[in-house]
């Protein structure tokens, strides 16, 4: 680090525990003896980023944000981490979106070579500096367009073992777009020639893509698409397309990350097409077992098949939690106890709170928001018990009043 860096850091430093908005009213203008509204930023990045990007925080302390949007677009250490895995071992690979460079970071780590391509000079400036402060030396990072990086190297004859690609998600005017055809670039037209660029192909996708119209999007299919998240949210899709590989039914998997480990249910569209309903429980009692999917697996669609591995019941067809009358081990999301089943009727709602003033509410296929449940209540959300809302298999309106199991 030479002595402005260090200057710029050590400012950082001094002020981290200081509210940005405050800082940006004292310093924003001022670009000596350090470029502070740059040093604001990394204090407001560390605050907004400092949990997903801890890993990568704590190796290299002085890494730098080009700007907040570029940490709010950015993979977390654990997502990279697991993207990584797929990267062939000792082989070079390409990341054609590289943004902060989080993935190309991690996958810098089992391929020969990553090269990175990034079309904002300022990205792509902030990587060279944060590969070199993380003693990364087999990144390549180039400022230049993915479509223009890939018509160079299909010229010169280059190849590659893995390409990783995250096409942005929002049109030009901002709004979402729910196709991969529509996000820019587009993978679906860049197919024959990303098949001549590589043996593997690496789509980060939006979580909010329909798994079967990506699915049909794509020529060759692809081998797997992976609804990707947490315990708590569902982050992205993740497509595998192995150009080497024989054509064969995708495979639909539902992985949860958490810290190091992450959890797979694995299907396939047929298989869950063909699995038999669920049976009914009609009558919803205490001491019975909500049995609530991880994000993901919801995501992936796989109700029947869960039902049947785990031995669940229904509610509702349209209601997507199931039910147990005893504990499930191994069950991939979160289990809830039954110890209230209350009718959902004026004078419950009118009295609920006196109980209850403290609950967290969720709804599923209740006809109404789970804050519009939560006002008619009048209850405030916290404790440790969870209310809720659903439609039995008979057709009512329920609230089950339940504990963490």
């Amino acid at each position: 680090m030479n002595d402005t860096d260090k200057t710029f850091f050590d400012w950082v430093a001094d002020h981290a525990a200081d509210a940005p908005a405050a800082l940006r009213l004292k310093y924003g203008r001022k670009t000596e003896p350090i470029d502070y509204p740059a040093a604001i930023t990394q204090i407001e990045c560390r605050r907004k980023f400092g949990k997903k990007l801890a890993e990568t925080l704590a190796a290299y302390p002085q890494f730098y944000f080009p700007s907040v949007l570029a940490g709010e677009q950015s993979t977390s250490d654990a997502l990279a981490r697991f993207h990584a895995s797929y990267v062939a071992e000792g082989l070079p690979m390409v990341d054609l979106t590289s943004g902060l460079g989080i993935d190309a970071l991690h996958a810098a780590s089992r391929a020969s070579k990553v090269t990175a391509v990034e079309r904002d000079s300022d990205k792509t400036d902030a990587l060279r500096r944060n590969a070199q402060g993380l003693d990364v030396h087999n990144l390549e990072a180039v400022n230049g367009d993915c479509i223009e990086f890939i018509d160079r190297a299909l010229a010169a004859g280059e190849h590659y073992t893995t390409v990783f690609i995250d096409p942005a998600r929002r049109a030009g005017d901002g709004s979402r777009v729910f196709a991969l055809a529509d996000c820019e670039p587009d993978v679906t037209a860049l197919m024959p020639r990303l098949a001549s660029l590589c043996d593997l192909l690496i789509i980060k996708a939006s979580p909010m893509l329909d798994i079967s119209h990506t699915i049909e999007a794509l020529s060759p299919a692809p081998v797997s698409v992976m609804a990707v998240g947490t315990p708590t949210e569902c982050k992205e899709l993740l497509v595998i397309v192995d150009f080497k590989a024989e054509p064969r039914e995708t495979l639909v998997e539902a992985v949860t990350v958490s810290g190091d480990a992450a959890t797979t249910f694995a299907f396939t569209r047929e298989q869950e097409k063909d699995a038999p309903d669920a049976p009914a429980l009609d009558a919803p009692a205490e001491g019975d077992y909500i049995c609530e999917p991880s994000p993901a697996l919801m995501k992936s669609g796989a109700f029947k098949l869960l039902a049947v591995r785990y031995g669940l019941k229904r509610f509702d067809r349209n209601t997507r939690v199931l039910a147990s009358d005893k504990p499930v081990e191994g069950f991939p999301g979160q289990l809830y106890k039954i110890v209230k089943v209350l009718p959902y009727a004026s004078r419950v709602l009118k009295r609920f709170a006196r109980e209850y003033p403290a609950v967290n509410v969720a709804v599923r296929n209740f006809g109404m928001s789970a804050d519009a449940l939560r006002s008619k209540l009048g209850v405030r959300d916290g404790g440790t018990l969870r209310l809720y809302g659903i439609t039995d298999a008979r057709g009512e309106k329920l609230l089950l009043l339940t504990e963490p199991a």
